[in-house]
């Protein structure tokens, strides 16, 4: 779904990259550290980006989401493809969205409370935090593909979490929930997939839908009509 997706940006002069989360699964030595939820205590315990790791204590080094912090930031638009595991988002998947509440009010400025001091951290909150949105306005477009059960809910899923955060969905089309061999064996899955030329179509237009709003977006042609809008009791 990726491959049918990819060509549809470039044709659109978009530059892809690709993220592929299953490398947690299949490569020596990348991890995506657990969320410690600083933000459990005060929002400006919790920086952005992430300063958790490493932890040379407890021999957690190397956290993939060094890497992919920048990629979240350097996008106009965001496409997830995703498989449904047992109702939820993959681990790989929920581990980095875990990482990422730092971009939905996270402290920019680690010297405010000098590393991870609890006490500053709960002043600066009372006093009135902003909850920064360090992510807003970029536009996303979700493609959730279930086998039995569950796609329609971690497609809402995922999309509330991308609104909380404020981006922008793309659009109906661009946020796709369906089943490909429903109640069919995993062992012909591909197959199925290979064969279901109206799925195919929905992912082509997901990333159509996706395209077009990155591109009016970055052209001024297209604004949230929440800009400027306060929120008066983000959380």
């Amino acid at each position: 779904m990726v491959k049918l997706a990819e060509p549809v940006f470039t044709e659109m002069g978009l530059v892809v990259d690709i993220l592929d989360l299953s490398r947690l699964a299949s490569e020596f030595g990348k991890s995506i550290h657990p969320c410690k939820s600083c933000v459990a205590t005060a929002m400006p315990l919790c920086h952005w980006p992430c300063s958790c790791y490493p932890n040379y204590s407890l021999g957690q080094t190397a956290d993939w989401m060094n890497e992919i912090y920048p990629l979240w930031v350097a996008a106009h638009g965001i496409l997830i493809v995703t498989p449904v595991n047992w109702y939820h988002a993959p681990a790989g998947l929920k581990a980095m969205m875990d990482r990422l509440v730092c971009a939905d009010g996270g402290n920019p400025d680690p010297s405010s409370t000098h590393g991870k001091t609890v006490d500053e951290a709960k002043a600066l909150e009372l006093k009135g935090w902003p909850y920064p949105c360090h992510l807003a306005g970029r536009h996303f477009g979700l493609i959730v593909r279930g086998d039995s059960v569950g796609a329609e809910g971690l497609r809402r899923s995922l999309s509330d979490w991308l609104t909380d955060m404020h981006l922008v969905s793309a659009g109906r089309l661009a946020e796709l929930d369906g089943y490909v061999g429903y109640m069919e064996p995993y062992a012909t899955a591909h197959q199925e997939l290979d064969e279901d030329r109206e799925f195919q179509q929905e992912v082509l237009n997901v990333a159509r839908a996706l395209g077009n709003a990155v591109r009016l977006a970055t052209s001024g042609q297209l604004h949230d009509p929440g800009a400027g809008l306060r929120d008066p009791s983000p959380k």
